[in-house]
């Protein structure tokens, strides 16, 4: 069983904490990504498992082995990198079978997992050429072609498709989910990019300030997210966020009015509201409505972005712009008083904490 588990962990440098005390598990053939922003300690993280760092404390377990003072070599884990770390003098096939020459398996074994390989990621045709004949995507199909060759028991991958156009991304994450259940191996897969975590993870590890946020499958953490970061950080465009007035009978929103979510006891505690502009409905239904004047309009083919302000005829203004989605062919300008409503369902409240205190959604 290829799990991977940490223990305690914690890394440091010097006096800089990049995460501390990590208590983590990966099942077997788990698809897991490391989300979350620049610095939040997610690469380090996946560097201390392949062993290319060593944790200052904690353990780190793979396949029930403790493999936190084991070399990198000796972990069955193999690791594809952002920047493909090919050589350029050496053929495909020769980057492919390079580890497993190393290791001194015998020439017909290599070619013939290098070809397995390559069969599965569709770069036969370019086993005899080099790196600097490839593109981008073929490059990595190269580097996750040698890690796939040495059989490990787990893969990390260190945000491997940054470097792509976004029509390239697109079609590499559609291939490595298939390839995830082709082989059926535990893959943990590094992002600071919430749709590849969100299109291909079993689960997400949503990371910030070098501390778990939350663990959960994709739309667990975005119909429930944990707290304020994890609703902000998930979905996009972002979710709507506003500091609230009062809360005796309900969140009062300069511009909108009292807004009521469905899913809370306690309106006392709420101290920050949002909604997530898809779930914005045109037109005045329900109880929570109001108007907004269009500032600016993105059109994205299937849908359209909104932005503006509430627009309302004196009293508190909304300093901050409200964003919907609406459908791709709605007929909205510039200056368009936009009638919008909020399901009471849709409405997330945090505390002074930025907790979630709002119910569970299904």
């Amino acid at each position: 069983m290829a799990d991977v588990t940490t223990t305690s962990l914690t890394k440091r440098f010097g006096s800089l904490k990049v995460f501390e005390d990590l208590n983590i598990h990966i099942r077997h053939m788990e698809f897991v990504s490391l989300l979350g922003p620049s610095g939040c300690g997610k690469s380090t993280l996946l560097r201390c498992i392949a062993g290319l760092e060593d944790p200052t404390s904690g353990q780190i377990l793979i396949d029930g082995v403790d493999v936190t003072n084991i070399a990198p070599s000796k972990r069955g884990a193999a690791m594809v990198f952002q920047s493909y770390a090919l050589y350029p003098h050496k053929t495909v096939a020769e980057n492919m079978g390079f580890a497993l020459k190393i290791q001194g398996v015998p020439a017909n074994a290599i070619e013939k997992k290098v070809a397995e390989a390559a069969k599965a990621l569709r770069i036969g045709e370019l086993l005899g050429k080099r790196p600097r004949e490839l593109s981008g995507g073929q490059r990595q199909r190269v580097a996750i072609g040698r890690a796939i060759v040495r059989n490990p028991k787990v893969f990390l991958f260190d945000e491997p498709l940054s470097n792509l156009d976004a029509a390239l991304r697109a079609e590499m994450r559609v291939e490595l989910a298939a390839l995830h259940h082709r082989l059926e191996a535990t893959m943990i897969y590094v992002t600071h990019d919430q749709v590849e975590a969100m299109t291909m993870a079993d689960r997400i590890v949503i990371m910030q300030g070098g501390s778990v946020q939350q663990i959960g499958t994709p739309m667990d953490v975005y119909l429930n997210p944990a707290n304020e970061f994890v609703a902000g950080f998930i979905g996009a465009p972002k979710m709507n966020m506003f500091d609230v007035r009062g809360a005796g009978d309900g969140a009062t929103i300069p511009g909108i009015g009292v807004l009521k979510p469905a899913r809370i006891n306690e309106m006392s505690q709420i101290r920050r509201i949002g909604f997530r502009p898809d779930e914005l409905i045109v037109g005045e239904i329900g109880i929570h409505q109001f108007k907004l004047r269009v500032s600016v309009v993105e059109r994205l083919g299937a849908q359209t972005l909104i932005h503006g302000r509430p627009d309302t005829d004196g009293g508190d203004k909304l300093e901050r712009q409200i964003v919907a989605v609406v459908p791709g062919n709605a007929d909205i300008i510039f200056g368009d008083r936009v009638p919008l409503s909020i399901p009471a369902d849709a409405i997330y409240a945090f505390d002074a904490d930025g907790k979630t205190i709002t119910g569970e959604r299904h």
